[in-house]
C-alpha cells in the first residue's frame, strides 16, 4: 500500500539519511508509527513478511514515549542524571531495532526483485517474526549492557583496568564502536539495495 511505502520511506530518512534525530523528524516519526499500526489492523492489509517487520518498526517506537516518560518522571524526581542515561539508551534500541529491520525490509525488497522464487521459502510470516525477536533481543541484550555501563560511571567506577568490571565496560566500548561502524555499514547496503532495484525497475 501506498501509506505503507510513504512510512518506509519517512523512517529510512529518519534512521538512514539524517545525521542525527531532531524534534520535528521525532514527531513526524511518532504519528507515522502510530497510523501504521493502526492501519496493519485493517483487513486490506494482507499478513505477510513484510507487514510483521514493518509493525515491529512502529512499534519500535513506543522506546521513543518511554524515553519521554522515563526523563518526566524520573526527572520530576531530581535524579537527572539517571533520567537523561535512561532516556538516551531507550533512544538507542529504538533507533538500532528501526535501522536494523529497515534493512531487512531492504533486503526481503531484494529478494523479491531478484529472487522471487527462490527466496520465497524464506519470506514467510513465521521466520519474519523470527527475525524481528532476535532483533529486539539482541538489542536489549545490548543496551542492558549500556545501562550497567552508565550505572558504573554514575557511581564513581570510571574505567577499572582489572576483573569482571574493566571486562564489562571494556565490552560496553566495543559495543559502541561496533554499532557506529554497523550504522553506516547499513547505511551503504541499503542505499546499494535500493539502487539496484530502482535501475532494475527503470525502463531500458
Amino acid at each position: 500500500m501506498k501509506d505503507l511505502r510513504r512510512y518506509l520511506a519517512l523512517k529510512y530518512i529518519q534512521y538512514l539519511v539524517l545525521s542525527s534525530s531532531n524534534a520535528v523528524s521525532t514527531l513526524l516519526g511518532l504519528l507515522g508509527s502510530v497510523y501504521t499500526m493502526i492501519l496493519l489492523q485493517s483487513a486490506k492489509v494482507s499478513s505477510k513478511s513484510t507487514a510483521v517487520l514493518i509493525s515491529s518498526l512502529a512499534q519500535a517506537d513506543i522506546l521513543v514515549f518511554l524515553s519521554l516518560v522515563s526523563e518526566v518522571v524520573l526527572g520530576s524526581s531530581g535524579d537527572s542524571p539517571s533520567a537523561s542515561a535512561v532516556a538516551r539508551i531507550l533512544l538507542t534500541a529504538n533507533a538500532h531495532v528501526s535501522c536494523v529491520l529497515l534493512s531487512c525490509v531492504a533486503f526481503e525488497a531484494y529478494m523479491i526483485t531478484f529472487l522471487p522464487s527462490e527466496s520465497r521459502s524464506l519470506r514467510t510470516v513465521r521466520k519474519a517474526r523470527l527475525v524481528s525477536r532476535v532483533i529486539w533481543v539482541l538489542v536489549a541484550a545490548e543496551c542492558a549492557l549500556f545501562l550497567v555501563d552508565e550505572h558504573l560511571r554514575a557511581g564513581g567506577a570510571a574505567a577499572p583496568c582489572r576483573g569482571p568490571l574493566g571486562l564489562l565496560v571494556q565490552l560496553c566500548s566495543l559495543l559502541r564502536s561496533l554499532s557506529y561502524i554497523l550504522g553506516i555499514l547499513l547505511r551503504i547496503i541499503n542505499v546499494y539495495i535500493y539502487y539496484k532495484i530502482f535501475f532494475s525497475m527503470s525502463p531500458r
